[in-house]
């Protein structure tokens, strides 16, 4: 019975794993072929059209982006869009997704075998990563990770996951660097879009 479970897992995880891979090829294949169709202008003109889901679209968009790595950048600006008189709502729903997404990336990596997988083929690099993001300055390196606009989060959501950081030290972290981020990104989205144009 247990060897059919651990066969059914490991075919389980295997789906998911290319299924994942599909989307990040897709993902990130799309946004190097056309980077113009996901700016924060047209993300903010796909979701219009959802209406009174709006939020619904907006939530579910934030909560599962970070399975595709892309940058939470344009999304987060979409929202300033949508709705510019609501900027603590935006701010809310924003990283009530981001939270749920690395969330759901950290323990994803588990599920997927990427510890295992580490673990058994690079121990000693699994070592090293895994004792600088438990040292007291790996909070600041999640934390400043997920502050710098130019690098996805998500990463560091895989990185965490696979070396089984400290859950919470690791969502406190993501929080406090993304929380920063975000904040500016509203306060500053409107300027910062029309500057880009």
């Amino acid at each position: 019975m247990n060897l059919e479970l651990s066969r059914s897992t490991s075919i389980l995880r295997k789906i998911f794993l290319v299924l994942w891979i599909a989307i990040v090829v897709a993902g990130v294949g799309s946004y190097i072929y056309s980077p113009s169709t996901l700016t924060a202008e047209n993300m903010a003109a796909f979701m219009l059209r959802f209406g009174g889901v709006i939020w619904l679209i907006y939530f579910l968009f934030s909560t599962f982006r970070g399975f595709t790595l892309l940058p939470s950048t344009p999304l987060v600006l979409a929202g300033t869009i949508l709705f510019p008189e609501q900027p603590f709502s935006v701010l809310a729903v924003s990283m009530i997704g981001i939270l749920l997404s690395s969330t759901m990336i950290y323990y994803f990596s588990e599920f997927l075998g990427f510890d295992d997988y580490f673990e058994n083929h690079k121990p000693e690099m699994t070592r090293k990563i895994k004792q600088k993001l438990e040292h007291p300055l790996g909070f600041l390196f999640v934390a400043g990770w997920a502050f710098f606009p130019f690098v996805p989060t998500d990463l560091v959501c895989y990185l965490a996951g696979t070396t089984r950081m400290k859950f919470w030290k690791f969502i406190v972290a993501v929080g406090v660097g993304e929380l920063i981020l975000c904040t500016l990104y509203i306060l500053f989205g409107g300027s910062l879009v029309k500057f880009v144009r």
